[in-house]
């Protein structure tokens, strides 16, 4: 005799909820152990990271601390699978003096290297950090206008080279400084927008320098990015010629 075979019935909101459940389960696994979005809020790592950038992190890069968790939860001790951010790295870590506040920057000191800037050239363990100028970096200033700002290839020891801005000369407090060792286990950040960001030369003494579980991980690429001046709705503002950008 056959067996009749009943049709299941559509899930109820039980099995909606359950399907939700997981996908916010799945969703926070991704996000804590492998990719995490940021966005850019401030122009000091302009013109590598533009106000308006949106971008993934990965999180496995330098291994997991209790800042890999979601809130920083308290679960990890130290850091685990850990692996050394090389120079010149972008990096999110959270900041020494407040973890709640996430911040963006490139690496430039190792533990044990010296850093120095004066009259505006980066000095790292003495030597002299080789640059060349290219073509004016192209910024619109508070009224809209376009102003022109002085741009260089920066090649940092080890071979990494990225841009850099040079907007205000070479008389401010952040162009001459002085050296500074970088700890062991701990990392001395700057921004390539080098007179308008806050890092390792504007932190506070016993926060200057960025301790290795504060890293929360490596900018990878971009996924989105659009003029935060504009209105949402504003389709023109998208700057489509950086959409899925890697980060140098």
């Amino acid at each position: 005799m056959e067996k009749l075979v009943q049709k299941k019935k559509p899930g109820g909101l039980f099995d909606t909820l359950k399907t939700v459940f997981w996908a916010i389960v799945i969703a926070l696994l991704v996000r804590t152990f492998a990719y995490e979005p940021f966005n850019i809020p401030s122009g000091s790592m302009i013109p590598t990271l533009l106000v308006g950038d949106y971008l993934f992190v990965s999180k496995y890069s330098y291994g997991y601390s209790k800042h890999s968790l979601p809130f920083s939860l308290p679960l990890i001790p130290g850091r685990i699978l850990a692996s050394q951010p090389k120079r010149g790295d972008v990096i999110v870590f959270k900041l020494p003096a407040d973890p709640s506040q996430d911040y963006i920057k490139r690496v430039i000191g190792l533990p044990g290297d010296t850093v120095q800037v004066k009259q505006g050239r980066l000095y790292i363990n003495n030597k002299i950090v080789e640059r060349e100028r290219i073509e004016d970096y192209i910024l619109t200033d508070g009224n809209g206008q376009a102003i022109a700002v002085p741009q260089y290839l920066e090649t940092l020891p080890g071979g990494k080279v990225h841009r850099i801005l040079e907007i205000f000369g070479d008389k401010g407090p952040a162009d001459n400084t002085e050296p500074y060792t970088v700890p062991d286990g701990h990392y001395f950040m700057m921004g390539d927008n080098r007179d308008n960001s806050a890092d390792s030369r504007a932190f506070p003494a016993r926060y200057r320098f960025v301790p290795f579980e504060n890293l929360v991980g490596r900018a990878e690429f971009l996924f989105y990015s659009k003029d935060s001046s504009q209105p949402i709705y504003d389709l023109g503002s998208i700057r489509f010629d950086r959409l899925f950008k890697g980060v140098n």
